[in-house]
């Protein structure tokens, strides 16, 4: 369970110094540190679950959800979270693994984002089709059909089969809102394959 320092204070309350018995529950590993104020109070629970108590508003994509999603090979250990108007890329690291938040337009922030419960966690997710829209508005920009091709197969080496079970629409409602070229020539791209 996730607790303010605030949620703390108030629960030790009759405590001589609630503050040092705080720090005594970390020393003793019964509270683990998340980041400034907010603790977690099961070591084991899972960092994706955490990603958006760390920083917000977020939502995990990038290689986390792509990796997730079967889209790419790789196996993802930094849980990679979309933000907006952060202005700069901002990185964490405690017990429950590596997080990193970069942002995305504000205009396309709101879209295809999926709302998930496990265990009692409530978190958010980019869909396959917005984390793959998330990814290409961070990479170098291309200038044709055949080089958004390479990125998507060769560079990013996104599962052929995978791609061919993205939702085309998705793409092509929110591709404009990215203001970016890899967008606009995934979108010509998926108009010329048929999608």
């Amino acid at each position: 369970m996730i607790l303010t320092t605030q949620m703390l204070l108030e629960q030790y309350r009759n405590y001589v110094n609630p503050k040092a018995k705080i720090r005594r529950l970390v020393d003793k590993g019964e509270l683990y540190p998340i980041t400034r104020g907010l603790y977690e109070t099961d070591g084991n629970a899972p960092g994706h679950c955490l990603a958006g108590a760390i920083l917000g508003p977020s939502y995990l994509s990038f290689d986390y959800a792509l990796s997730f999603y079967g889209l790419i090979p790789e196996a993802v250990y930094t849980f990679t979270s979309a933000t907006f108007d952060k202005k700069k890329t901002k990185d964490y690291e405690n017990h429950f693994g590596r997080f990193s938040y970069r942002d995305v337009p504000q205009d396309a922030y709101p879209f295809g984002i999926i709302v998930r419960d496990e265990n009692g966690y409530i978190y958010q997710m980019a869909s396959p089709e917005k984390a793959l829209c998330d990814k290409l508005c961070t990479m170098p920009p291309v200038t044709s059909q055949r080089e958004i091709a390479r990125m998507l197969f060769d560079d990013l080496r996104l599962d052929s089969a995978e791609f061919e079970k993205l939702n085309a629409a998705d793409i092509l409602q929110i591709g404009d809102k990215y203001h970016s070229n890899n967008l606009k020539y995934l979108m010509k791209y998926l108009g010329r394959i048929g999608k």
